[in-house]
């Protein structure tokens, strides 16, 4: 069952994972960045959600901002030693392990996500396309959400709304623009190895068209 929901913010940050000490963001949002986006506006296991298209509605901006992080986390190993050992520390303190990391991040976005979903098979008897996409309308209506959507980080939130009309495509987008390797999403088919999966992004007057997982554009 297919919907198009309009999202906008003042910033975006889809990091390349090719970077691995600052943070810079792919020049659009990424499908698994829109599936998650999704999934906090509503989210079952009966149902998977699939992204089609995305359309990006406002020119391409860059801008470098310095942004507060913390370098480390609490690993489960060192969790376990401190509760065999029974001394240490289970949590982390931001005062004493923070630091500045520049970031190049996305200004002014605004998007239209073309995506539709599948049943799986965790779904119940009483579960079907029709339940589905009536809770998801509704809840994109009143503006609910499990989680509040975010641009790649919880920093950058995400203001969203049902598209009725497609805005225009901006006259610097039209024609067409290869953007490289894109991350497409991550396979969690076995959760010891959970695996990045790529596909070559072509930007074609402002629309990214995302391969389904099998149409062998996909790569690992």
């Amino acid at each position: 069952m297919p919907i198009s929901l309009e999202v906008w913010g003042d910033y975006a940050c889809f990091t390349r994972p090719e970077m691995k000490t600052e943070r810079v963001s792919y020049d659009v949002m990424t499908p698994s960045a829109a599936r998650g986006l999704l999934d906090s506006i509503y989210w079952h296991p009966g149902m998977r959600w699939i992204i089609d298209r995305i359309h990006v509605c406002t020119p391409i901006r860059f801008t470098n901002l310095r942004r507060n992080e913390v370098k480390s986390t609490v690993s489960a190993r060192s969790a376990r030693t401190v509760m065999e050992r029974r001394k240490g520390e289970l949590y982390l303190v931001t005062s004493q392990d923070i630091q500045q990391r520049a970031a190049l991040l996305l200004r002014d976005v605004r998007y239209v996500i073309d995506a539709h979903f599948d049943i799986t098979d965790r779904a119940s008897d009483r579960d079907n396309d029709g339940k589905f996409q009536d809770i998801v309308k509704r809840r994109i209506r009143r503006g609910q959400c499990y989680s509040q959507p975010c641009f790649g980080c919880r920093e950058f939130p995400a203001h969203f709304k049902a598209c009725e009309t497609l805005p225009p495509c901006p006259k610097e987008l039209e024609g067409e623009r290869d953007l490289g390797y894109m991350l497409w999403d991550l396979d969690y088919s076995d959760p010891e190895n959970i695996a990045p999966l790529f596909f070559r992004a072509t930007l074609r007057d402002g629309v990214l068209e995302v391969p389904a997982r099998n149409s062998g554009e996909v790569i690992g």
